[in-house]
């Protein structure tokens, strides 16, 4: 198949996709990357797409397996993306979010997922990387309890269906009840209700990381603590809103913030003084938030929002927050911010913490628990402070961008195999295929 075709797939709007998924009979399809490389489709006719990630030098990085799943909820699709998992299965939240086109969807769960990877393994977690996502229409958000609980107990089904080769938790879109439903179908899946013996929410922690990043590199740069420093936040959702107050309890002068919801910008006007925060509702496609004059610059909304267009405006020497994928360009961008004397502490080293709290919950619950807050500690090896402190001093003493110089770490110890296991999930990957996985009946 030629790559006029594959254009023509991947440039489709999601309900033409499903549509033409329909007038081939399929309801479940895959792309698996074999032992020599190449990435094989489940189905003749899905052949360009799997040209598609074969020849893009962005965001396929030899992933090893993509499962897909046409939801009975209309117009829904089901995915999981699995990287890595070589130090063990791979792990990462589903996100329920709406993409314009095809490409936006596969591109986002594909950088996602290797997020994920370099995320578990500069944390020293014997975890892989992978990422699910349940792609859903343009303006439509299922809030009815009893659909939204069949939905997400749907998708429980699909991650049983893939034998525990990838592991779901909660992201962007889906919330503790979700996490709840997902588990009454699978045993694969963390971020549990806390009533139910998970570890619950994760959005607290993923703050705590992200604030222990911001410390570490004030200090790696010479400028002391949070006290007295002005911090532009985009996006006060579920880690945004506790980075807030967070940042304001260690002493910031001033938070400048911004988010979509009327609701979160109103809870926080009645919670801080003016003075203290200044916040505002926007538009999904405003960014002005990231050229205010500040000292730090914490991206919490969604990624691809450091790029050509925004780098040249901001004024912030520090860029460190929440958000998965930042940079637009990973290897452009870097190096963008880099030639500015703008100082980026990595996303996936920064926001790590949603991941290890909910990572090892099948072992138990302590409070505090040790393993957790080690990850926060000022001397265990793998802790976010000396890591973005050996990330940033490699970055100055070699002239390379912090961002290549965390990946090249995270890559390194993401090859090692699982002291027990081994590459397990690969094996699984293929057992899937061999087993004519996408040939059987959704339950």
């Amino acid at each position: 198949m030629n790559r006029t075709k594959a254009d023509e797939l991947i440039g489709m709007e999601p309900q033409a996709f499903l549509r033409f998924l329909e007038s081939n009979g399929i309801r479940r399809f895959c792309f698996v990357t074999d032992a020599s490389g190449q990435v094989q489709a489940s189905h003749p006719a899905l052949d360009s797409l799997a040209e598609f990630l074969r020849s893009d030098p962005r965001d396929f990085a030899r992933h090893e397996g993509l499962f897909f799943q046409v939801s009975h909820t209309p117009d829904h699709l089901l995915g999981a993306f699995v990287h890595r998992t070589c130090r063990g299965q791979a792990a990462g939240g589903v996100r329920y979010w709406h993409y314009a086109a095809m490409e936006h969807y596969f591109r986002d769960g594909l950088r996602l997922s290797q997020g994920m990877t370099h995320k578990c393994a500069l944390a020293g977690l014997w975890w892989g990387g992978g990422k699910g996502v349940i792609l859903r229409p343009e303006g439509t958000v299922v809030l009815d309890p009893a659909l939204r609980r069949q939905l997400f107990e749907e998708y429980g089904d699909f991650i049983s269906s893939l034998s525990g080769c990838y592991v779901t938790a909660e992201d962007v879109g889906a919330g503790p009840h979700d996490m709840a439903a997902v588990f009454s179908r699978t045993r694969f899946t963390t971020c549990i209700p806390q009533a139910l013996g998970g570890s619950g929410n994760p959005s607290e922690p993923t703050a705590r990381g992200t604030v222990c990043a911001m410390e570490a590199a004030l200090e790696f740069l010479g400028q002391g603590a949070l006290s007295g420093k002005t911090v532009a936040v985009q996006g006060t959702g579920h880690v945004g809103t506790p980075l807030v107050r967070l940042v304001l309890g260690k002493g910031a002068r001033r938070v400048i913030a911004c988010d979509l919801s009327a609701d979160r910008v109103a809870a926080l006007k009645a919670e801080f003084p003016p003075e203290r925060l200044e916040i505002r509702q926007t538009k999904a496609d405003d960014l002005s938030l990231l050229s205010e004059p500040c000292d730090v610059l914490a991206p919490c909304a969604t990624g691809g929002i450091l790029s050509e267009r925004t780098i040249p405006g901001i004024q912030a020497r520090l860029i460190c927050g929440a958000a998965n994928n930042q940079l637009e360009d990973p290897v452009r961008d870097d190096r963008r911010l880099l030639e500015r004397k703008i100082t980026y502490v990595p996303d996936f080293l920064a926001n790590r913490m949603g991941i290890v709290n909910c990572s090892n919950e099948q072992y138990g619950s302590l409070s505090p628990d040790p393993a957790v807050e080690q990850h926060l500690s000022a001397d265990w090896e793998h802790s976010i402070r000396l890591t973005t402190r050996r990330v940033l001093k490699a970055s100055a003493e070699s002239g390379r961008p912090p961002g290549q110089v965390a990946v090249d770490l995270a890559e390194e110890l993401s090859r090692q195999w699982h002291p027990i296991f081994g590459h397990r999930g690969y094996a699984i990957v293929q057992s899937l295929v061999t087993g004519g996985w996408h040939l059987q009946k959704e339950r």
